[in-house]
C-alpha cells in the first residue's frame, strides 16, 4: 500500500490474474460500519472525491477501480466486464482487507454490483443506498451510453474534454466551469495533462447492442432487487436522469416500504453525490445504517 491524499492505495490480485486497485480511506475508523463506494459503467474511485472525504471523518471507507477502469489492470477477455465478475471481485477485496460487514453506495452498474452482494452476500451488507439506478434502465440511456461508450476522444486540452462531456451529460443544470472541470477531472485520465479515456474501450463487447436495446431485449431487475434483504435502503435519482424512471422509482418503494426516494434538482444520470438533497439523504441513510448495526449487535443470542 502506498499513501496518497487522505487514502491508501490498495493493490490486490483478482482470482484470475488481474492487479486491481481501490482507495482505502482511515482504515483505522473501526466503530462505525464502513462504507463501500462501488461506481458506475465506464467510471472509477475518483467519482467519490465529491464525498469520501467528508464520509471518512467518522467511518472507514473504500473506493474501488472495477477491473479495466481507472488503475486496475485490464482484462484480456472483454467478456469478463460483468457485474458477477466485478462482485468477485470486490468481495475477494473486503476479505483480503478483514472487513465483513459494508453499507454500500452503489452510482449506476455500481448499484447493480451493490443488489448482487445484498443478494448473494446478505451477511456483509449493512445497508444500499442506490444513486440513480433501479431494476429498469430505460432505453434512453442505455442509448445515450452506447453512443459514447468506447469511442476514444481525440481531446487536446481539458476546455474540449469539457465540452464533449457537456454533450454526452445532458440534463446538468446549474454548474459553474469550475464544476465541469472538476468532473471532466473525475471521468478522463490525465496523460501529460491531455484528457484520454480511463477505462478499457472493450467494455463495449459486453454491453447490450443498439438493436438489443431498440427492441427492448435487456432484462429488468425485479427479482434481483426483491432479493435485497430489509435493512435501510435509499435511492436518488437525478430530476432530469435518462437511465431511471419516476415510475420505476414509484414500483420500488411499493415493493420496498422502507425505500427512502430523494430527487435532486438540476442533475442528470447520475447525481455527484455532493449536492444538498444527496448529502441529506446519504446523511439520513447512515444514521438509519448505525442504528441498525447497533441494534444488531445488541440483540441476545437466540
Amino acid at each position: 500500500m502506498s499513501k496518497h491524499s487522505g487514502y491508501k492505495s490498495v493493490r490486490y490480485q483478482s482470482d484470475d490474474g488481474l492487479t486491481l486497485f481501490a482507495r482505502d480511506y482511515n482504515e483505522s475508523l473501526t466503530s462505525k460500519t464502513t462504507v463501500l463506494c462501488l461506481p458506475g459503467l465506464t467510471r472509477n474511485s475518483k467519482d467519490f472525491e465529491t464525498i469520501a472525504s467528508r464520509l471518512a471523518e467518522d467511518r472507514r471507507v473504500i473506493a474501488i477501480d472495477f477491473r479495466g477502469r481507472g488503475k486496475s489492470q485490464y482484462a484480456a477477455d472483454p467478456l469478463t466486464y460483468r457485474p458477477d465478475m466485478e462482485l468477485a471481485d470486490t468481495v475477494l477485496l473486503l476479505r483480503e482487507l478483514g472487513i465483513d460487514r459494508v453499507a454500500v453506495i452503489g452510482t449506476s452498474r455500481g448499484g447493480i454490483v451493490g443488489m448482487l452482494l445484498a443478494v448473494l452476500h446478505a451477511d456483509m451488507m449493512a445497508g444500499l443506498f442506490l444513486n440513480d439506478i433501479g431494476p429498469v434502465l430505460d432505453p434512453g440511456g442505455l442509448l445515450r451510453i452506447r453512443s459514447y461508450l468506447g469511442v476514444t476522444p481525440d481531446y487536446r486540452n481539458w476546455t474540449q474534454a469539457v465540452d464533449g462531456l457537456k454533450k454526452a451529460s445532458p440534463g446538468f443544470k446549474e454548474m459553474m466551469d469550475e464544476d465541469w472541470l472538476n468532473f471532466a477531472q473525475r471521468v478522463f485520465a490525465a496523460d501529460e495533462d491531455v484528457p484520454r479515456l480511463d477505462y478499457d474501450a472493450n467494455l463495449t463487447k459486453n454491453f447490450p447492442t443498439v438493436k438489443d436495446i431498440s427492441e427492448g431485449h435487456v432484462p429488468d431487475l425485479w427479482e434481483l432487487f426483491s432479493g435485497v434483504g430489509d435493512y435501510p435502503l435509499s435511492v436518488l435519482r437525478g430530476e432530469n436522469s435518462d437511465l431511471l424512471s419516476e415510475a420505476t422509482v414509484r414500483e420500488m418503494k411499493r415493493l420496498k416500504p422502507q425505500l427512502d426516494a430523494t430527487t435532486v434538482a438540476n442533475r442528470g444520470h447520475a447525481p455527484f453525490l455532493d449536492e444538498p438533497e444527496s448529502r441529506d439523504a446519504i446523511g439520513r441513510w447512515l444514521l438509519r445504517v448505525d442504528e441498525n448495526e447497533k441494534g444488531r449487535m445488541n440483540r441476545p443470542l437466540a
